[in-house]
């Protein structure tokens, strides 16, 4: 409870926010933001594909609002676990319960949605793909915090500015890939096996794998068996989502 209180406390996040700034000058400071809105770009391609893919089924007017919430709460996650980030980190397990859920996710966004799926309001549909948005977020967003957090120097201000000045590209990301979703079927599946893959290796990056792995297997064969445990999450992704959606067609429909 004590912990809990502390992260309470607004002054601790005050001294958050404003740490490893006062030390930098207005050319370090532009310079490191470009670098956030840089890097955020390169490491928001998965975070594009799941916006998009949990979207692609809104309305016109739905979408846009599911494209816009969902890029913000990708910054609102990153700002936050750069606060938390350490101390996340130290719990074991974390990383494997988010991998498989990242993997049902990827799974389940390949699944038709009911015929009677046509009288929910859309409002409830737009809720619906934020929410699948936030789980999936909340574990991509482990990894990608970890560059951008180096960059910043642990400077909450910093790292605000230069992932809010990225939200229209994220969100311009996604719409573009919405777009070729309507356009393309198929890539549906090239999100879920990417999905999938993020799912695997982030199963792998867990404390209680990477640590003892890598120990026993050493550095180059680790990397091996990090690859191979993506390409296992890619794989279960599929075909769950295949067997899912096979299922899903055998279903008596009412």
């Amino acid at each position: 409870m004590g912990s809990i209180a502390h992260y309470l406390n607004p002054g601790v996040w005050s001294g958050i926010s404003l740490s490893g700034i006062a030390g930098l000058a207005p050319a370090e400071f532009w310079s490191a933001t470009l670098q956030i809105i840089f890097v955020n770009i390169l490491l928001s391609g998965d975070n594009a594909v799941i916006i998009a893919m949990a979207c692609r089924r809104l309305a016109p007017r739905q979408r846009v609002w599911g494209l816009v919430i969902g890029a913000g709460l990708a910054v609102i996650l990153r700002i936050i676990f750069a606060a938390l980030l350490s101390s996340l980190l130290e719990y074991p397990y974390l990383k494997i319960v988010g991998g498989i859920a990242l993997i049902a996710i990827a799974a389940k966004l390949v699944v038709p949605e009911d015929d009677e799926g046509a009288d929910i309001e859309p409002a409830t549909r737009l809720w619906r793909a934020v929410r699948i948005v936030l789980v999936a977020d909340i574990v991509m967003s482990f990894d990608n915090i970890l560059a951008i957090v180096e960059i910043s120097h642990g400077a909450l201000v910093l790292l605000a500015v230069g992932l809010a000045v990225s939200i229209p590209l994220v969100i311009a990301g996604a719409a573009l890939i919405a777009a070729l979703f309507d356009r393309l079927p198929i890539l549906v599946w090239a999100g879920t096996a990417l999905l999938g893959w993020v799912g695997g290796q982030t199963i792998f990056d867990d404390r209680t794998i990477v640590g003892p792995v890598t120990h026993a297997l050493g550095e180059a064969l680790a990397q091996r068996a990090e690859l191979a445990s993506g390409c296992g999450g890619l794989v279960l992704a599929l075909a769950a989502g295949a067997l899912w959606r096979h299922w899903h067609a055998l279903k008596p429909r009412h």
